[in-house]
């Protein structure tokens, strides 16, 4: 199966794609099985990093969570050291100073079903040019809720077809981001974020247990900014002075409406939270 797409950067020659091994001249040439577990039924895991012009951001805590990741979905553990050796070789010569990178780990070769894969495991690891995020978006309530109990909770699954469903519907509403609430009714993520509210000086974000991924950007705030982490209802949470959103490409990014709400302008605790996050991201590649 060849790894194809009509994107620009792959037009342009600006994907660099490393797979199985090896850095591929041509992404045409990277190729996995079609038989690979990761396409079959999504048995894979991901990270997706952002990529500046000092290099990876913050690679150890991504392989950590990559493989606890694995360990959930009961694959064999990723080999840290092999995929540090191929970020360093993806990264050489490249053209831009800014963009994503991202890993996938998958079962390898298996059975047309849910059954475990054959292996060996497939690792792909491919960078391409990206945008800064900006500033500040609008955000909408999704139509779904997550199961906070699920198999695959707190997990950067390739199961991704609910995330994509949510960014479409999002789109649909001229949002970048879909929020889901859980099945108890309380704020759970975004598609590919985690949610933090302001109310007054306090900064409040939903507990794992309501089953958000636990974010690379989300973990580092709430070391290096004071968060408290609290079930909050939808309602509760457009009572909020401010919202914002975090992940590893819009680092910290405001609010400024959510469905019909508009938020205050003022996100002076946003503001401050970015401002650390940025002194201390920039301070530290690998945190």
């Amino acid at each position: 199966m060849q790894l194809t797409a009509s994107a620009p950067h792959l037009l342009s020659g600006q994907l660099r794609v490393w797979c199985n091994g090896r850095l591929c001249d041509d992404p045409h040439q990277a190729t996995v099985a079609s038989t690979d577990h990761g396409l079959i039924v999504g048995d894979g895991v991901f990270e997706a990093l952002k990529v500046t012009e000092r290099g990876a951001f913050a690679v150890r805590r991504h392989l950590a969570r990559l493989s606890r990741s694995a360990a959930a979905l009961g694959l064999s553990p990723p080999d840290h050291g092999e995929i540090r050796e191929a970020i360093e070789a993806i990264l050489e010569a490249r053209d831009f100073p800014y963009g994503k990178l991202r890993i996938t780990y998958t079962g390898g070769p298996g059975p047309l079903g849910s059954d475990a894969p054959f292996g060996p495991p497939t690792l792909i690891i491919m960078l391409a040019p990206a945008k800064a995020a900006a500033q500040s978006t609008s955000i909408v309530t999704a139509p779904w809720t997550r199961n906070e109990h699920g198999a695959l909770a707190g997990v950067k699954s390739t199961s991704y077809a609910e995330n994509v469903r949510g960014l479409q519907y999002a789109a649909s509403c001229d949002a970048s981001e879909a929020i889901f609430l859980n099945t108890a009714g309380h704020l759970c993520e975004g598609t590919g974020t985690n949610i933090f509210l302001v109310f007054g000086d306090k900064v409040i974000t939903p507990p794992l247990s309501s089953g958000p991924l636990a974010g690379i950007t989300r973990e580092l705030i709430m070391e290096w900014c004071a968060v408290e982490q609290q079930d909050l209802t939808l309602d509760e949470a457009l009572l909020a002075d401010e919202a914002f959103l975090t992940s590893s490409m819009r680092d910290v990014q405001r609010v400024e409406r959510w469905d019909d709400h508009t938020f205050s302008r003022a996100n002076t605790m946003t503001r401050a939270v970015a401002a650390v996050f940025t002194e201390r991201s920039e301070a530290d590649l690998d945190p």
